[in-house]
């Protein structure tokens, strides 16, 4: 069978679920380095500092993940990195909202050994990758849903971004640098640079003069105490 090449990054907060991912990257697909991460923030760090990264494996439910829709950072500032959720969720709105964030396919933690490598090769070959319980209409009704978020995020942009990415916008409302926001939060500066990209995306404004500017006139202050 022929190997894929180039490196991979698998975040997931269970170390266990990691070193299997990681095995099978390297065993079964023949993935040269495989970098394991537990966090959003520290795949998006490993994604900017690594070169020839084919694959970045994303679980749902770890620190940092707000949603799927947490994902159009990674698609944003990464667009040649084939990214691929491995998530326990069933649920088809995680799969609309991280479909709708570009990723390239969608696999349950549940699926074999044997389907993972066939999602992963379907999603190298060039299509995306849909689990089948997708495609099942609930009740009889007809036409996919529309999710919830999707709704909150059109009427606030805000609700499209991570916690971190409004952290990041805060601090740029209060004037801060990407090398201040860096300090203040403990971040490399590539990474707040990835953010900034995302929520810029997100906010629908050309740079951070905008986005200071929307945020000021539109994010929630706390009222002062008489």
């Amino acid at each position: 069978m022929t190997s894929i090449t180039g490196k991979a990054v698998v975040a997931d907060d269970d170390p266990f679920f990691r070193i299997a991912l990681t095995s099978i990257l390297r065993d079964q697909l023949g993935i040269s380095e495989v970098q394991q991460v537990g966090s959003l923030d520290e795949a998006l760090e490993a994604l900017a500092e690594k070169q020839d990264v084919r694959f970045a494996l994303f679980d749902l439910a770890m620190p940092g993940m707000e949603s799927p829709a947490s994902l159009s950072a990674v698609r944003e500032c990464f667009p040649e990195v084939l990214t691929v959720v491995v998530s326990g969720s069933t649920e088809r709105e995680d799969v609309f909202l991280a479909l709708k964030a570009g990723v390239h396919g969608f696999v349950p933690k549940g699926s074999d050994v044997e389907s993972l490598i066939r999602a992963l090769r379907m999603v190298v070959d060039g299509f995306v990758y849909v689990p089948a319980f997708v495609t099942r209409v609930p009740g009889g009704a007809s036409g996919a849903p529309t999710p919830t978020a999707w709704r909150e995020a059109a009427a606030d942009p805000t609700a499209a971004l991570t916690p971190r990415q409004r952290q990041v916008l805060d601090l740029i409302v209060a004037g801060q640098s990407n090398k201040e926001i860096a300090r203040s939060l403990s971040l490399g500066e590539g990474t707040v640079k990835i953010h900034v990209a995302a929520l810029l995306k997100a906010l629908g404004v050309p740079n951070r003069s905008a986005a200071a500017a929307w945020g000021g006139a539109n994010l929630a202050r706390p009222r002062a105490t008489p």
